[in-house]
C-alpha cells in the first residue's frame, strides 16, 4: 500500500511537470497568478503598488523573455542555456571525482548554497550532462513555474499544503533511478560575523543515503550575494515569520551575471561511513565541514 501511494505521488509530480510544459506562454511567470495560487481569495487584498514592486524585483519581464526564447529546451539543455544566458564562467576542479556513468550505482550530490540561483543552475548543468539527465533536484515548489526546469525537479513545500507529503516526495526521489542533487542547508548562505557560510545542514540526505546505500559526493561552490542581501536575510531570519530574503534571489542572480565561479568536487564518501558513532544530524555537519575544506 505504501509503495502504491509513493507511486501515485510520483505520477502526480510528473503530471504537474507535463502541465507546466503545456502552459508555457510569453508570460509564463505571472506574479498576479502566483499570488492567487498561494493566497487564494486573500490575494485581492495585496496593494497594486506591492504587486508592481514584486514584478520588478523578480524581473518578471526579463525572465519571461528568456523562458520564451528557450522554450524549445528542457532539463539539462535548458540548464546549459541558463548558464550561457547568465554568462557564467565555470571553473571545475575535481571533475575526475564524479563517479563513472557506467558503474550502475546511484549517488547523492550535496553542495553548499551560496547564491540560491546560479549554483543550482550550474551544478545541474554539470551533473546532468555527465549523467545524461539522470538526476533530480529537491526544490521549492515555486520553481515548478519554470517549465524548462520542471522535468528534473521534485517539488517540495515544507510550509505549505504539501508539507504532509514532504517525506513521501523525498522517498520517491531516492527510490527513483536518478542521482539526487541536494542543498542540505535548505536556504542560501548567510553572512555571520563577516563569514559567508551555510546554516547547519539538515539530516535528510544522510538518513536517505544510508537507507538506499548511496555514497555521498561533496561539492563546494564559490560565490556570494550582495551585502544588502545578507543584511536583509539576517533581519528577516531574526524578526519576520517568513523568508523575505527569498524574494530578492532573482535580483541577486542578475547582479551576478558575467562572473566566474569555482566549483570543487570532492571524492565520494561511502555511505557506510555514516555509522552509529554519530547521529544523522552530526554526520550532516561532518559532511558540511568536508565541503568547506574543499574551497
Amino acid at each position: 500500500m505504501h509503495t502504491i501511494k509513493r507511486n501515485v505521488l510520483f505520477l502526480q509530480t510528473v503530471s504537474v511537470k507535463e502541465k507546466k510544459m503545456a502552459d508555457l506562454t510569453e508570460k509564463t511567470i505571472d506574479i498576479d497568478e502566483i499570488l492567487k495560487q498561494k493566497m487564494g481569495s486573500k490575494a485581492k487584498f495585496v496593494p497594486p503598488f506591492l504587486t508592481s514592486w514584486l514584478k520588478r524585483i523578480t524581473h518578471q519581464d526579463q525572465v519571461n523573455a528568456f523562458l520564451w526564447e528557450s522554450r524549445d529546451k528542457v532539463g539539462v539543455d535548458w540548464l546549459e542555456a541558463c548558464v550561457e544566458y547568465l554568462d557564467m564562467t565555470l571553473e571545475v576542479e575535481g571533475r575526475e571525482n564524479l563517479p563513472a556513468t557506467d558503474d550502475e550505482r546511484l549517488y547523492t550530490f550535496v553542495s553548499n548554497h551560496p547564491l540560491g540561483g546560479e549554483d543550482g543552475v550550474a551544478l545541474g548543468a554539470i551533473i546532468g550532462r555527465h549523467y545524461n539527465g539522470r538526476f533530480r533536484y529537491l526544490v521549492n515548489d515555486l520553481l515548478m513555474n519554470l517549465p524548462g526546469l520542471a522535468p528534473v525537479c521534485i517539488p517540495i513545500n515544507k510550509t505549505g499544503n504539501q508539507s504532509r507529503n514532504f517525506p513521501a516526495m523525498v522517498k520517491a526521489g531516492f527510490e527513483s533511478n536518478n542521482h539526487m542533487l541536494m542543498f542540505p542547508a535548505g536556504l542560501c548562505s548567510r553572512k555571520r560575523k563577516g563569514e559567508i557560510s551555510d546554516i547547519p545542514w539538515t539530516k535528510t540526505f544522510i538518513s536517505k543515503s544510508v537507507e538506499y546505500q548511496r555514497d555521498v559526493v561533496p561539492i563546494h561552490f564559490s560565490g556570494q550575494n550582495s551585502n544588502f542581501f545578507y543584511r536583509l536575510a539576517n533581519f528577516s531570519d531574526r524578526f519576520l515569520p517568513f523568508n523575505l530574503a527569498m524574494m530578492f534571489l532573482v535580483d541577486e542572480m542578475y547582479k551576478n551575471v558575467h562572473k566566474t565561479f569555482r566549483i570543487t568536487i570532492g571524492k565520494p564518501i561511502p555511505w557506510q561511513t555514516f555509522d552509529k558513532s554519530k547521529n544523522p544530524m552530526e554526520w550532516a555537519q561532518f559532511v558540511r565541514e568536508q565541503v568547506y575544506k574543499l574551497k
